[in-house]
This record gives C-alpha cells, structure tokens and sequence, in this order.
C-alpha cells in the first residue's frame, strides 16, 4: 500500500463515534430470538425517546416493551442495567418517574443514524483507512479497548497491529479514537493497494466474510417472514377494497413490534459490514438482499410503528 498519513490525534472531531449497536452492550449480531430486551430498549430509545427530548417515562417503557412481549420486571432490570453502563440517567418530569439518554448514548444514537439508514458501500477505486497502532505491555488494557473499537468500527485485520477499512470511516474512526482516549497509540492513513496480491482474495483474508454472509443470511431468514406476512396482508384489505400498510393503515402493535425487532437485528449488520466495494463481495452476497429487505420492512412499518409509538407515549 501506499499512503498520505493524518495522525488520529490531529483529526477533527465532528461526527458521533460510536455504534448504535454498541450501546446495548452486544458485540456481535444476532438473530432477532435471542435480541435481549436491553437491546430492544436501545432501540425504542434511538426511535422515538428523542422525539420527545431523549426522555421517556418508565410506564411508557414498560407499556411499549410489553408489545414486544417483555414483561415488566425484565424491562426494569435491563433499563437498571443501561444506567449503570451510563447509557441512561434517572430524570423526573413532575411527579412522573422516567429515564432520559445519557450524553454518550445521545452520541452512539445520533452517529448510528448514518450509519444505519444511509449505509455507505466504497467504491473499488476509493481509498483505504489504515490504522497503525502500537500500544506499550503495561497498558494492556488499551490495547484490548483499541482493538475492540476497531472491530466494532468495521475494520478487518492485516497484520499484528494493523487495521484496515473504507475510507469514508476515517471521521468516525478518528473521532471514537479521540473519544476513548486512545488517540496518542495510534495512526491513521489514507491509502491504495499497489501490489501484491488480488484485492478480492486480500479482503478475504481481512474480514471473515463467511461470518458476516452468515449473519446476513440469518437476518434474511428471520424477516422475510415478516414481509410476506404484511405483503400478504394488504394484498386481502385490497381485494376486499381496504387499504394496506404504506397506505394510511396504522397496524399498531404488530407493527411496533415487527420494526422494532427488525431494526435490533439490523442495527448491527452495518458495522460488521463497513461498507466494502461490491466488486470485491461474492457474486451472491447476501449482504445485498438484506439491505433490500430491510428497506422494505422499513418502507412499510415505519410510520405505522410510530404513530404507535407516539400515542403509547403521550400521556
């Protein structure tokens, strides 16, 4: 590779840095039967608690999170458990009990927004991200922490200490490293590949691209389900001259839950995925079609899923 060097610690910080699926603690994705419920309570949080400032009441969490089947008890439990990560802080309005975002989840919700709805995919001729870090054995720590960030950024591993990914995560990159404190252990460069092996085989090697097919295809299986479900649905109101979901049909509570566990299961793909040109994928990447998907559901069940959302939370 060849490279024009910018050191982390000179980067602006201006993006949010950290994953939206971060927050809830998971490291990895998962298919939407094992989302925990603090998962879910990240997600009813990113969706609609900023709507109304970043607040929610604890009744309106429970109320909501029971729609996807958890009952109170577990809500609360794994709610003590996101402020105890410094994800959420106790906060009144008047007289009623509630939760608001911590700043720093106000950070991972808002960087997650890009990420999840607007995901970039490089193309072959972009630039490189490379991430050179060296990290002294009294401070093994960091070392951890630093390589966790980078698998959670997306970056895939050429060498003991040297990382790679897109190009377009260098803001986000520079700026979780500046925010963790782990600017002053590592450099970033942009680059190209020169020589000397065949790039598609060489991004085989840095990411592990049949764990990442895996999970995509795992995604596919547990949602297209979903689809064909609400697909089928509006094609009966229509026969029967109703109208159907994406036409001014709000499904309420089937359709809160349904967006809710799609987006849990999808928040997390794009950052396993940072992005990678298409000519350098399989032919048959599922990551592709999960994407399609994941559109879809999102073009039909948004707005009915928050206008749920909005009346369960307006008193």
């Amino acid at each position: 590779m060849t490279a024009s060097a910018t050191a982390s610690g000179a980067a602006s910080a201006s993006a949010s840095p950290a994953a939206s699926g971060s927050a809830s603690g998971s490291a990895s994705p998962t298919a939407s039967g094992a989302a925990q419920p603090r998962q879910l309570i990240v997600t009813v949080y990113g969706l609609y608690a900023r709507i109304g400032g970043g607040w929610m009441s604890v009744a309106s969490v429970v109320a909501l999170l029971g729609d996807l089947g958890v009952d109170q008890q577990t809500v609360r439990s794994a709610i003590s458990r996101l402020k105890q990560r410094g994800l959420l802080v106790a906060s009144k309005r008047g007289r009623t009990a509630g939760y608001e975002l911590s700043a720093e989840a106000g950070a991972i919700l808002a960087e997650g927004d890009h990420r999840i709805f607007e995901h970039r995919r490089a193309a072959v001729d972009d630039p490189w991200l490379l991430a050179v870090f060296s990290v002294p054995e009294t401070e093994r720590d960091k070392r951890h922490r630093l390589r966790s960030q980078l698998v959670r950024l997306g970056f895939g591993t050429v060498a003991a200490g040297v990382w790679v990914a897109p190009a377009h995560l260098r803001t986000v990159a520079a700026d979780a490293l500046v925010r963790h404190g782990l600017d002053g252990y590592a450099d970033l460069f942009e680059c190209e590949y020169v020589a000397f092996g065949d790039p598609k085989e060489k991004v085989r090697e840095w990411w592990d691209l049949d764990q990442l097919s895996a999970l995509y295809e795992e995604f596919l299986a547990a949602h297209r389900p979903v689809l064909a479900k609400w697909a089928h649905r509006r094609r009966e109101r229509r026969a029967g001259g109703g109208v159907g979901v994406g036409d001014g049909v709000e499904d309420g509570p089937e359709a809160f839950a349904d967006y809710v566990r799609v987006l849990t299961d999808w928040r997390r793909l794009p950052y396993a995925d940072p992005g990678l040109p298409a000519s350098l994928l399989p032919e048959d990447w599922a990551g592709a079609l999960a994407a399609e998907l994941f559109a879809e559901l999102r073009a039909r069940l948004e707005e009915p899923a928050r206008g749920h959302a909005v009346a369960a939370t307006a008193g």
